[in-house]
């Protein structure tokens, strides 16, 4: 019988794994068999991970990398090549929220938030499909959000830039599906991590989660699921979707 989820013999690299939901990226990759290469800015933190994905027996490297820089990127990906030989899956998951009303708002901020949550993930996806063309096959996987379905106040530039991604991830399905590899997005709700934390335990958090069908906020591991789905084969016919893990509340916007 086929195991459509193994990842046995597959490299993947998760950039943006020195916490939250790259962490835990990077470690379900590895209980299903893969090479793991995290990757963040934050080397103490990578080096946390490193040690977390090794605790499950897989093979781990961790890379520093800057994905407001090109070079890095360049040099990321490349160092994952040089170690594994190949890349086969590649989870952009970098990310910020700058809090940022309009009026007060700085292009500073914009560009900020643009640069680390669309222009990183287009140029990894960019240096990455270089490899994947190679072996005729690949995943891209990108982290958007609930953000991607619609705006609300308070952050412009982080809406606006995971609307983006969900854009990107459909625009590069378009043209690396004919190549084998297959471009997908995951798109979660509300999650504890570094990156919620502020309005996650925020006076509005409760009436927020009783809005939602479920009732509850995403617990560590209900991402791990949808990754490994569209890290495997058992997504060979998914391309180009946004897929939200959000406990009804996209179903309502």
């Amino acid at each position: 019988m086929k195991n459509y989820f193994d990842l046995t013999g597959k490299v993947a690299l998760v950039i943006g794994a020195s916490s939250g939901l790259g962490r835990q990226f990077a470690k379900a990759l590895a209980n299903q068999g893969a090479s793991v290469a995290v990757a963040a800015r934050r080397v103490e933190k990578l080096k946390e991970t490193k040690a977390q994905v090794e605790e499950l027996g897989a093979e781990c490297i961790d890379i520093p990398c800057d994905v407001t820089d090109e070079q890095s990127i360049i040099d990321c990906i490349a160092a994952v090549v040089d170690r594994f030989g190949r890349l086969d899956i590649l989870c952009n998951n970098a990310g910020i929220i700058v809090w940022d009303d309009l009026l007060h708002s700085t292009t500073e901020g914009w560009h900020r938030a643009m640069e680390t949550n669309v222009t990183g993930a287009y140029i990894a996806s960019r240096e990455a499909a270089r490899i994947m063309e190679k072996q005729g096959s690949g995943r891209i996987i990108n982290t958007a959000s609930i953000a991607s379905h619609g705006g609300e106040a308070g952050s412009v530039s982080y809406y606006s830039s995971k609307a983006a991604i969900a854009n990107l991830t459909r625009a590069l399905a378009c043209e690396l599906s004919p190549l084998g590899i297959n471009v997908n997005a995951i798109a979660p709700g509300v999650f504890a991590t570094e990156l919620t934390a502020s309005s996650i335990d925020s006076p509005m958090a409760e009436a927020q989660k009783a809005s939602l069908p479920m009732r509850r906020f995403g617990r560590e591991g209900e991402l791990d699921g949808i990754l490994i789905y569209l890290a495997s084969d058992a997504s060979s016919f998914c391309t180009g979707q946004v897929i939200y893990v959000d406990g009804g509340q996209t179903c309502k916007m």
